[in-house]
């Protein structure tokens, strides 16, 4: 076999131009290369040191999953309990990126961690229609993370949630216990997670800082909220807006069923086969 392949290479070395074929192995030196500097890139002075020290090798049977650095591990909270960050922004397009492969390597990066307490950052911020994960996997993600990994986690903290990420919760309401929807908090800030952990050690992507800015900056310009206008006055006959003991106290008859309850329920008697 390798017999052969020296025969091909010879065989294309002595077909071109020698000269041609020495041009081709030139390099251009470095200087001359435009090289995208790390904000042009993105990535914080933080991501690009994590970058440098990540120690997944090559032949990792995770390592396809740990360079996009979705799951990291960043330290001790304010309590001294271990914290594991998700990145959404960091995950790549659906048909990019094998889920059930990312799940594994969720569960292996937590094994490390689970028999004592630790605390889990999501940021929300740069999930998409193009990264979303399906409810489907998402429901059957919750389910593999047995007991083991429920106990010791004290925290979750969501960072940046939106309606979405809140309704998503509301429907997995029924597959979570109580005492573990007690240990989920919203983080609107990045000032707000700083009480339980200090930013400063999380490798916080770029994407996620500049859309805090952009938030709190908006907030600020948000005008002094105006004192409410004083009750409009009740109408004559205003039949809505009003409390029962109103209407009851209006009625010259003093029936316990308000006059336009009953007019309503005898109407509904007369013409509901109708409806």
């Amino acid at each position: 076999m390798a017999s052969d392949l020296l025969t091909d290479l010879q065989d294309d070395l002595a077909s071109d131009d020698p000269a041609n074929a020495l041009d081709q192995l030139k390099l251009s030196p470095l200087e001359d290369k435009k090289w995208l500097s790390e904000e042009e890139l993105g990535m914080s002075k933080s991501e690009t040191d994590f970058s440098k020290r990540l120690d997944t090798r090559w032949d990792d049977p995770y390592y396809d999953i740990a360079r996009h650095q979705i799951v990291e591990v960043a330290g001790d909270d304010n309590y001294g309990r271990k914290v594991i960050v998700f990145n959404a922004c960091r995950m790549p397009p659906n048909h990019e990126l094998d889920h059930h492969k990312l799940l594994g390597y969720l569960k292996h990066t937590l094994d490390q961690y689970v028999e004592s307490d630790y605390t889990l950052i999501y940021f929300h911020h740069g999930l998409t229609s193009e990264n979303k994960p399906s409810l489907t996997w998402l429901r059957g993600a919750y389910r593999e993370f047995d007991r083991k990994y429920k106990k010791n986690i004290k925290a979750l903290y969501i960072v940046h949630p939106t309606t979405f990420i809140r309704t998503i919760l509301i429907l997995f309401k029924p597959f979570l216990s109580f005492k573990f929807g007690r240990k989920i908090s919203y983080m609107n800030y990045l000032s707000e997670l700083e009480e339980h952990v200090k930013c400063e050690q999380l490798v916080i992507p770029q994407r996620v800082k500049t859309y805090d800015e952009k938030v709190r900056a908006a907030l600020k310009f948000q005008p002094q909220g105006q004192k409410p206008a004083p009750p409009r006055p009740l109408l004559p006959n205003q039949q809505f807006g009003v409390s029962l003991a109103q209407l009851w106290e209006k009625s010259p008859d003093k029936e316990p069923i308000p006059l336009v309850m009953r007019e309503t329920i005898g109407y509904l008697k007369e013409n509901g086969e109708q409806l």
